[in-house]
């Protein structure tokens, strides 16, 4: 599911939400296209470490691992940048997802 995040200067930013197809097939290289050099670095560290000790084979093990996490962390880590939910569609799918909480009602 995609949803669409925007900051004060009025820059879109669209992310998906779940699983990341992108990291699950290439690594990495998800997260440096993206400019999200301090994700890359870790993902790259991990995948080394268990490479060097499994002899190359265990290199993808970090990358399912981070499969199912990356596109959070990206999206909190846009969110402490300033960006915020474009819509309320937005919101509620972060709220579903645990990413943002909820707003206290007033009642």
């Amino acid at each position: 599911m995609m949803i669409n995040l925007k900051n004060d200067a009025g820059i879109t930013n669209e992310v998906k939400v779940g699983f990341s197809w992108t990291t699950f097939f290439f690594g990495f290289f998800p997260a440096l296209f993206r400019g999200d050099l301090k994700w890359a670095s870790i993902m790259f560290i991990f995948a080394a470490i268990a490479g060097a000790f499994t002899f190359g084979f265990g290199a993808w093990i970090p990358g399912i691992i981070f499969s199912f996490v990356y596109n959070k962390i990206y999206i909190k880590e846009l969110l402490e940048k300033g960006y915020r939910p474009a819509d309320e569609n937005t919101k509620s799918v972060l709220q579903m997802h645990g990413i943002i909480s909820p707003e206290p009602s007033l009642n």
